[in-house]
């Protein structure tokens, strides 16, 4: 039996609709979260999504769902999430919500530190203030990038690999899980703590570095700029997984048996990665084989960046042995997917 129908029978087993509140419900991650679920549970789901933006062109296609809605909230209110929070009473959480981007985190340290460290506290708090201590099961977005200057003897990197964090984001999303650690044992929140390592696919911003390639490539077959694909280091080789795994593995994550699987224990790390690294010379080179045009390849100083690790690539057996859970999408589609998406958002441009 497939995973599809093990999760769909998770959800069939109550009587009752699960409630689902997604924070950064607009974002890479999260509109393909809100697709999956949608998708995967018709009818069984009431989504209730979190977003401090008035525009939000990843969910246009399903903004109008019956099982989805939309509120517009700063999570930094305190008062107004404490609201929310008390009236939708979530029997699941997916904190994806977070300033994300490593660029904006050097140039603005305190804002990244403030922003995602302070956010979670009051989701957190909210959590905790409406009663649902011990209720709601709360997925707390980590990231690879927790890890840092990760020493070749440490690969494949394991949840026990110490952390050398090497920007300001990363520091926050350490500080993030040890709140999820530090909730989880003081008032027994079952929150999950996750660190997913690079994801890609439909909906990937181009501030990353397979999106920039992506975006490049839709801009010159619409003939906007030159066939000329700028790039950074191609040498560094990463640990690649479609955000659409991803956002699968995240929904198990917050279940307490899958098919024969004890599931994932409160406050304790999972990586989520496929297990395998490719070098970014790689990813560019099967961008360009999906291309309609011939390309260049130029270097750009402006791309590179002061400190890059040869390698990153991760062991998610803790994961595995824990929801059965395995990367499903190759990366080829990955790619031909994400490049769609760019072609379909530079000719609506």
């Amino acid at each position: 039996m497939d995973q599809p129908t093990l999760q769909q029978d998770l959800v069939s087993a109550s009587p009752a609709r699960k409630r689902v509140l997604i924070t950064g419900i607009a974002g890479f991650v999260g509109s393909n979260l809100v697709e999956y679920l949608l998708d995967a549970f018709p009818g069984k789901l009431a989504i209730f999504g979190i977003t401090a933006n008035a525009d939000t062109p990843h969910l246009a296609a399903m903004q109008d769902h019956p099982d989805l809605t939309l509120r517009r909230l700063q999570l930094e209110n305190a008062a107004g999430l404490n609201a929310a929070v008390a009236e939708i009473r979530p029997d699941f959480i997916f904190h994806l919500a977070a300033q994300s981007f490593v660029g904006p985190a050097i140039s603005n340290p305190g804002l990244t530190l403030n922003t995602n460290i302070n956010i979670t506290l009051n989701l957190f708090e909210a959590v905790r203030q409406a009663g649902l201590a011990e209720h709601t099961r709360l997925l707390n977005a980590g990231s690879g990038d927790q890890y840092g200057f990760i020493q070749p003897e440490n690969l494949p990197v394991r949840e026990d690999t110490p952390f050398r964090p090497g920007n300001p984001y990363a520091v926050s999303k350490i500080a993030q899980e040890m709140l999820g650690y530090q909730y989880s044992r003081s008032y027994k929140m079952p929150i999950f703590n996750t660190r997913a390592f690079n994801h890609l696919g439909p909906r990937q911003s181009d501030q990353l570095a397979a999106g920039a390639f992506a975006r490049q490539i839709a801009q010159a077959e619409a003939g906007q700029i030159e066939p000329v694909i700028r790039v950074g280091n191609l040498q560094a080789r990463r640990d690649y997984t479609d955000v659409r795994d991803v956002v699968r593995a995240y929904w198990l994550a917050l279940q307490p048996e899958i098919a024969g699987h004890s599931g994932c224990l409160p406050g304790e790390p999972y990586n989520i990665c496929s297990g395998r690294a490719f070098s970014m010379q790689e990813i560019l080179e099967k961008l360009i084989g999906l291309a309609r045009l011939p390309l260049e390849v130029s270097p750009d100083p402006a791309r590179m960046r002061p400190s890059d690790l040869p390698e990153v690539v991760g062991d998610n057996t803790r994961f595995r042995q824990a929801t059965g859970w395995q990367p499903a999408i190759p990366l080829e589609k990955s790619l031909a997917d994400l490049l769609d998406y760019w072609r379909s958002a530079v000719k609506a441009s």
